[in-house]
């Protein structure tokens, strides 16, 4: 029995293609040396997730293909249906292609229950003719609605652009957002850079700092143990 592996590239939602093995372990081969140089000799395999994300950034429509698990197994040394278990555990790894941006919604309760995100999803399922994990025709967005909470409650509702915070969302902000990422703006006029746990501006974060090894502890001179007293017996036959 023959199986059709064609894919009906018109639907909204488009599964894993196989495609020729990817050329990003040579056109980033100088960035994979770095990856794979973090980590000590003989444990490899912990660049797995950081190669994951390389190969998803390099690859048109930004998910991992088969082949991606392939290169990213001999690279470091595990068989491939190892690398397609750590890939398929993380929500943020995608198997099929997605639009040019990733619109996630929060589907919490603040924010789809109390903050109005509901109606929000309501808004872009009517507007743009997508429902969850699906992508607009023009590819600019695929939709997600998330049950796991963003983290910003007091800003309900909440939605990511790719990885950034867009808050107070509404109808209208989200159609003006949608315009300016189709007239080629980007979503950085509709992003808020949320403050650190610390308080600190995010946009001014420098990011984590190496932490020095501790300095040795001084070598200790070795001391004379005490004599002990001298017995009773000792001092009479003195």
């Amino acid at each position: 029995m023959s199986h059709d592996h064609n894919h009906d590239h018109s639907s909204k939602t488009v599964g894993l293609k196989e495609i020729q093995p990817p050329t990003w372990p040579e056109t980033c081969k100088a960035e994979v040396e770095a990856i794979i140089a973090r980590y000590p000799e003989g444990r490899e395999m912990s660049a797995i997730l950081p190669l994951l994300h390389l190969a998803m950034r390099e690859r048109e429509g930004h998910y991992v293909a088969l082949s991606d698990m392939q290169a990213i197994a001999e690279i470091t040394g595990v068989s491939p249906a190892y690398v397609n278990s750590v890939c398929s555990f993380y929500a943020m790894y995608h198997r099929h292609p997605i639009g040019k941006y990733l619109i996630t919604i929060c589907g919490n309760m603040a924010c789809h229950l109390l903050g109005g995100g509901n109606k929000l999803v309501e808004h872009i399922e009517k507007t743009y003719g997508v429902k969850n994990g699906e992508t607009t025709a023009d590819g600019i967005f695929t939709l997600e609605v998330t049950g796991e909470c963003l983290a910003a409650c007091d800003l309900a509702p909440v939605i990511h652009v790719d990885v950034e915070y867009a808050v107070k969302m509404t109808p209208a902000k989200f159609d003006a957002l949608v315009a300016d990422l189709r007239a080629g703006k980007g979503p950085e006029a509709h992003l808020e850079k949320l403050p650190l746990m610390n308080g600190a501006d995010q946009a001014a974060w420098t990011g984590y700092k190496p932490v020095a090894a501790p300095a040795p502890a001084p070598a200790v001179e070795p001391t004379a143990e005490p004599e002990a007293p001298a017995s009773e017996a000792e001092k009479v036959s003195e």
